[in-house]
């Protein structure tokens, strides 16, 4: 066997290595009390178009290992994009054996439904994932309808670098970021186009920022700030001649 050919299959296998071992090594050690249902079907199709504002979430790189959090996680959209680990615990009946956990990333959230005080497991205070139904049916039983569980906070494993989707018109721009590794969630967006100065962007909803400058026919760049503090410069993520509707991704990752 040639040697770069070896050589090629140990850096794939240490990449892999890294990925994997860095899903295992929480963010948060300390497990936590929740529980946790599910909405949708099998094939996913009620998850897409939630609260994050992430749309299609096959086409963005998220799939079925989805959930929408509870009021008391959601963090007024805050949350979204960040990565946990998750088990069925102390219900034998309706946990399924021999399956140690799941990791999810939050996409949407479950509104709280005060005319409905009593079995609505997403008022406030409680802290609940209401999943995808193939994350659900992977830790318990489909007619356990509700199960408790076991949460802690990892980190969240991308391919490819942080992505950036315009939307808007001149006076309003939005840019929903995602696929963003690690940490996940993002706290703060600034943003410089190449004729004017940084502008802090506004959280809209979800993970969409806005600012009213406007910056049609710039090169874009942007400081992303993730939760735990750590921030990245993303520089001329976009070409000049950037359109709405465009995603534009970066070459860096936290």
């Amino acid at each position: 066997m040639p040697k770069s050919y070896c050589l090629l299959l140990l850096a794939f296998f240490t990449v892999l290595f890294l990925h994997e071992a860095m899903a295992r090594n929480p963010i948060d050690s300390e497990w936590h009390d929740a529980h946790a249902t599910f909405y949708g079907d099998m094939s996913g199709g009620e998850t897409m178009q939630g609260a994050c504002g992430y749309g299609n979430l096959f086409q963005q790189g998220y799939g079925l290992e989805t959930t929408a959090l509870s009021m008391a996680l959601f963090n007024d959209g805050y949350r979204c994009g960040a990565c946990f680990e998750i088990k069925c615990v102390n219900d034998p009946q309706w946990c399924i054996k021999d399956v140690n956990s799941i990791i999810v990333t939050a996409t949407n959230f479950c509104p709280p439904n005060y005319d409905k005080p009593d079995g609505n497991w997403c008022n406030p205070p409680q802290k609940h994932f209401d999943l995808s139904m193939k994350m659900f049916t992977t830790i318990a039983v489909y007619r356990a309808g509700i199960v408790p569980v076991q949460y802690r906070r990892v980190p969240c494993v991308k391919s490819g670098g942080v992505r950036f989707e315009l939307k808007g018109n001149p006076y309003f721009l939005m840019v929903l970021v995602y696929n963003v590794a690690n940490a996940g969630d993002v706290l703060r967006v600034s943003i410089k186009g190449s004729n004017t100065d940084w502008t802090p962007m506004i959280h809209n909803w979800g993970q969409v920022w806005h600012t009213g400058v406007n910056l049609v026919g710039q090169n874009l760049s942007f400081w992303v700030t993730t939760t735990d503090r750590k921030a990245l410069l993303f520089t001329s993520v976009t070409p000049s001649n950037w359109q709405f509707g465009q995603t534009y991704e970066s070459p860096a990752n936290f």
